[in-house]
């Protein structure tokens, strides 16, 4: 998983710039590539952090020495700082992505067919579920064209655990990946008209194919990119000549009661678009668990309704209503607001203290 991740962040970097040149939905704002590297980055960092740990002995808070080799405790350590570090819709995304994969992998200290199967099949139903209005011919649509044929290729081999058999359904789900990056270009209109395929959607494809690489002891397939249209080096950045969006990105991270959260997805799909809410990790006060995982045991017997750790997305035209939407639920934390005109710049978002509106 380490290998893994650390492909995905040097893999996202080389590619950063060519993903950004054709980043045109759901806004033209050229920064898909930066923003999934930089998401991927702080999940690589995670692991990274934790192994250093490790290897200085167990001591207080730290992972006991089985969950090292616990695939699913690994990625949610991972799923974990990617969401509570998440860029934009596509780092969002790909954080929802890397939680959601962890949960069937619990308790394993291995990958496999089946594992692969039933992992990426959870993680395009969160996906989906994450965005209150999903489109596609976006990464959701590779990611879903993924998890179905290695579901197919599982099923095939009969539930065969065998590396053998993982490396068929890695394969396959590659494959479909880029078959549904190529589909993209015809499922969304912009995408028709400025004759490039999506930038999430290629960014996706990447992320699985290092997983294949990592998997298999292999290199990436540089030639699952050949042909996609606006990928050549020499295509100009595509978003450039489009009119600039007006508005702003607005994320943050808050703890709030299932209700509460419902409450604020509503009042975010009033006031903007592009909303991604998904939980981080686990119950408030509670002990570490994969996000997304909810159990009636956790509500208190005093009647007090168990409260979550969410992750907060939307594009709004001015941040101040919901920024107040927001604190009207709960006190949110590391609040940035960007401009959707600009690429973003790691440095550049604007960050309200809590005494900001």
């Amino acid at each position: 998983m380490k290998r893994w991740l650390g492909k995905a962040e040097t893999t996202l970097g080389n590619h950063s710039d060519r993903l950004n040149a054709i980043n045109i939905f759901p806004v033209a704002d050229g920064d898909t590539g930066t923003n999934l590297y930089l998401t991927v980055r702080a999940a690589a960092a995670a692991l990274s952090a934790a192994e250093a740990a490790a290897a200085k002995g167990p001591g207080d808070g730290q992972a006991k020495p089985e969950q090292a080799n616990d695939v699913g405790a690994v990625l949610a350590a991972a799923g974990r700082a990617a969401m509570e570090q998440a860029r934009g819709n596509s780092g969002t995304l790909f954080a929802v992505f890397l939680c959601a994969m962890a949960e069937p992998l619990a308790g394993h200290s291995r990958l496999s067919a089946p594992l692969l199967a039933s992992a990426l099949h959870r993680a395009q139903i969160r996906s989906w579920s994450a965005l209150s209005e999903p489109v596609s011919g976006t990464m959701l649509s590779v990611l879903e064209a993924a998890a179905q044929a290695a579901g197919e290729a599982d099923a095939a081999q009969n539930g065969d655990d065998s590396n053998h058999a993982l490396g068929l359904a890695l394969d396959a789900a590659v494959d479909a990946a880029v078959k549904a990056v190529i589909r993209t270009e015809e499922q969304l209109a912009p995408l028709h008209e400025a004759h490039v395929v999506d930038a999430g959607g290629v960014g996706m494809l990447l992320v699985l194919d290092c997983l294949r690489a990592a998997v298999l002891g292999e290199e990436l397939q540089e030639e699952l990119l050949d042909g996609l249209h606006g990928y050549d080096v020499q295509d100009p950045h595509i978003h450039a000549g489009l009119p600039d969006d007006d508005g702003v990105e607005v994320m943050c991270t808050i703890e709030l009661s299932p209700l509460a959260a419902a409450t604020l997805r509503q009042k975010l799909d009033e006031l903007g678009d592009s909303v991604i809410m998904s939980q981080v990790g686990s119950v408030a006060g509670s002990g570490s668990r994969s996000g997304g995982d909810e159990d009636d045991d956790d509500d208190e017997a005093d009647g007090v309704e168990a409260s979550y750790r969410w992750r907060v997305h939307v594009h709004v035209p001015d941040a101040g209503p919901a920024v107040a939407a927001i604190r009207s639920l709960g006190e949110p934390s590391d609040i940035s607001v960007s401009q959707l005109a600009l690429p973003r710049d790691p440095g550049a978002s604007e960050s309200l203290s809590p005494h900001e509106s």
